[in-house]
């Protein structure tokens, strides 16, 4: 009876949650195929980075992205299984990544109608050192009937139809909301598929850590030191936050969504637009 009861035969994957909310939402399934086609190069890029030391993928790929960082081996593979999936799934019709400098436009036999916008290996500084690093992802809907071009990925965050992000640490997580809540799955190796594990999700309304990179904090706003001075010198007598900075925004998120607190990327002298990311 035991052994019975602990196998769930009932189980909720991700596969079969995207799914019944697309049946809700009476799509047209369009949607539910590119987020199991997601699923599908997050499983693969999980693979490669368990095995990344054994098949030599650590280390650099001689090149840089778009945004200045170095590009590393596992960098490369994870673009190329996120691209491939997608365009092989048939629901899109423009990829940006941060690996590409320019948009994909998707071939016309494989268009779909929606953009996806993706950082396919989040951290990537931490790859070599074995701190956690993820998928980035968001899906916006192509709003005009003009030919597919980089401009419509322009569009404001509002506009998104899905987000979400995949977590390679200790276990893969997957973090998905389609705009009705956040909801947390979980990769069983044993079956091969995403377990959900937290339903709509919120984070604590107080937390007790905040997370920016305090290397840069010479150059940042005079309001932003003010404002991280309060959380470690406390004038109401509270406990002062404690710091946490990964580097890997995947990381640190999860960890801010978990535990509550702020998590902060600010502008500063030397960049006063930010640092343009896929978040």
């Amino acid at each position: 009876m035991s052994e019975r009861s602990a196998f769930d035969t009932n189980v909720v994957t991700l596969t079969r949650f995207v799914l019944e909310e697309g049946r809700k939402a009476k799509g047209t399934g369009e949607l539910t195929t590119l987020l199991n086609s997601m699923c599908t190069a997050i499983k693969a890029i999980s693979t490669a980075v368990r095995k990344a030391g054994i098949a030599n993928l650590y280390g650099i790929a001689g090149s840089t992205n778009v945004t200045g960082d170095q590009v590393k081996k596992l960098d490369v593979l994870s673009n190329d299984l996120v691209i491939n999936m997608i365009k092989s799934s048939f629901t899109s019709c423009v990829l940006v990544s941060e690996e590409n400098e320019e948009a994909i436009i998707v071939e016309p036999d494989r268009r779909g109608k929606y953009i996806v916008c993706f950082d396919p290996l989040d951290g990537s500084s931490n790859i070599d050192c074995l701190a956690s690093i993820g998928t980035i992802f968001a899906i916006y809907r192509k709003v005009t009937d003009d030919e597919p071009n980089r401009k419509d990925a322009l569009q404001p965050g509002r506009n998104i139809v899905a987000a979400g992000y995949a977590l390679y640490g200790s276990a893969t997580m997957m973090v998905l909301s389609a705009g009705q809540g956040v909801n947390c799955f979980m990769l069983d190796p044993s079956i091969g598929e995403f377990i959900l594990v937290d339903r709509n999700v919120r984070i604590k309304k107080k937390g007790k850590i905040y997370s920016v990179n305090e290397g840069y904090a010479k150059f940042f706003d005079p309001a932003v030191t003010e404002y991280l001075k309060r959380k470690k010198f406390p004038e109401d007598g509270s406990e002062p936050y404690g710091g946490r900075y990964v580097g890997s925004m995947v990381a640190d998120v999860h960890r801010t969504l978990v535990y509550g607190g702020i998590f902060l990327y600010p502008a500063n002298v030397k960049s006063p637009k930010g640092k343009m990311r896929t978040s």
